[in-house]
């Protein structure tokens, strides 16, 4: 089964968004984390399904909230590594510089 495995600004991303969609409406932040996961879910599924928007990062969508997670598939280990969970109206480039 594959793995996978937050960069530590990715993960603080995420629980940073849930926090503050949890103060905008109780239990909002758990639904974006559920959203997160189903989204990680199918990266694991089928990791090559998303698109490249960078020589091997890819990024997924989420349904309902206007979230990337941006990715990085290490074939040789079976795992995925989570680069940034990223808000869509945030400037795109802004994970770039982070090493992995």
């Amino acid at each position: 089964m594959m793995n996978y495995s937050f960069l530590p600004e990715a993960e603080k991303e995420l629980y940073e968004q849930a926090l503050y969609y949890n103060e905008q409406e109780l239990g909002l932040g758990n639904e974006f984390l559920d959203e997160v996961e189903f989204a990680i879910t199918r990266i694991l599924e089928t990791p090559y399904s998303w698109t490249e928007i960078e020589k091997g990062i890819r990024r997924i969508l989420t349904r309902r909230f206007p979230f990337g997670v941006l990715y990085h598939y290490i074939e040789e280990q079976s795992e995925i590594l989570i680069i940034a969970v990223m808000n869509t109206n945030r400037e795109p480039g802004y994970w770039q510089s982070r090493k992995f």
